[in-house]
């Protein structure tokens, strides 16, 4: 395995950082990874202190968009131990991403490899609140210097992180949106890709004009089948049944959803993984029978759906227990923290290995 390259910054920030108050997505860790793809292999392994690159403005990623992403977590358990929750799953899904977008796959034990380092050296970043933890986020871009569309011939990878709290600080008030389409079977909507993310930010302003937090998307051939939130997979608990969309090739292969499934097979609660339609859900919240909707992702764990708006009815779920979603949260926490028993082998250890290098 390549070796990576450590150098260490001089000057930490971590000093700076109020645990008690970190907006999401906006504050940064010491360090990040660098490695770039010339030539028809990775080279240039780096951990480097964080900071800005430049680019030539005929980058290829910013005119035709070859960049995809992950979302990971690190957090700590009650001793202080350093962990991460499935990373061979983010390095597996990252390829994925990589190969529907025509671009070079990363070896999977230099990513997690990585990542470790990465973590152990920005570990005091980690913050010590339940709920919170340290965000990972890898990236991938065409690098090329040159217009025309076509796959690139260079790439730049790159890992930073940042400390996290909620995501959601509240449950979530849902559109289903009935215009606009975020992905479509055949396109790229199973991909982790920067412009699946770009389609979807017009919907969603006009949605929160209205008063609304994320758009629940439905097929685009129909305008039937729910697919997902921007930022989550969906689950909807009728009447006494977990169901979430079925992976179609439109749909976010989501880890936390593949865990969420797991853990409700293992403690004997009935769980189907198919098509559902707007229409099933509406009937079931008439009926009485749709108890219970939830949002899983990597960001917000798990986020309560408060209503649901579809044409001219809410369906209004504020005042449900979330005793599924709550259940879930309980879970991932308890897995994350050490106070549950991992007995599937998710639980990660990061590795103490850092030796820095000049």
């Amino acid at each position: 395995m390549k070796r990576i390259k450590i150098t260490k910054t001089t000057e930490s920030r971590l000093s700076e950082i109020d645990f008690d108050n970190i907006p999401f997505g906006r504050t940064f860790s010491d360090h990040m990874f660098m490695a770039d793809y010339i030539n028809g292999e990775w080279t240039n392994l780096e951990i480097k202190p964080f900071g800005y690159f430049t680019q030539h403005p005929a980058n290829l990623a910013l005119h035709y968009g070859q960049s995809i992403f992950e979302g990971m977590k690190a957090s700590k358990d009650i001793n202080g131990q350093p962990l991460l929750l499935r990373p061979e799953m983010h390095a597996r899904r990252m390829n994925a991403s990589a190969e529907r977008m025509c671009m070079p796959t990363f070896d999977e034990e230099i990513f997690l490899d990585a990542i470790h380092k990465l973590v152990e050296l920005d570990a005091g970043w980690i913050p010590p609140k339940a709920g919170s933890a340290l965000y990972i986020r890898p990236f991938m871009f065409a690098a090329d210097e040159f217009i025309g569309v076509r796959p690139g011939d260079v790439y730049k990878y790159i890992i930073f992180t940042g400390p996290v709290g909620n995501y959601y600080s509240t449950p979530v008030k849902l559109w289903a949106e009935e215009k606009y389409v975020r992905a479509a079977v055949g396109g790229v909507g199973e991909a982790k890709t920067a412009g699946n993310y770009a389609a979807s930010l017009l919907p969603a302003k006009l949605a929160k004009e209205k008063g609304y937090d994320q758009i629940m998307w439905l097929d685009s051939k129909e305008f039937k089948y729910i697919q997902e939130v921007g930022t989550m997979n969906l689950f909807f608990v009728i009447d006494g049944v977990v169901i979430t969309p079925e992976t179609d090739g439109a749909i976010l292969k989501g880890i936390t959803r593949d865990g969420f499934i797991t853990i409700l097979k293992d403690k004997g609660i009935k769980v189907e993984e198919r098509k559902i339609s707007i229409d099933e859900v509406v009937e079931a919240y008439k009926a009485g029978k749709l108890t219970e909707a939830f949002g899983s992702g990597t960001a917000a764990v798990v986020a309560k759906i408060a209503d649901i708006t579809y044409r001219d009815l809410l369906m209004d779920l504020s005042n449900s227990e979330n005793k599924i979603g709550t259940l879930l949260k309980s879970e991932i926490d308890g897995l994350r923290a050490g106070t549950i028993k991992d007995t599937r082998g998710w639980i990660v250890p990061v590795k103490q290995s850092v030796e820095a290098e000049g």
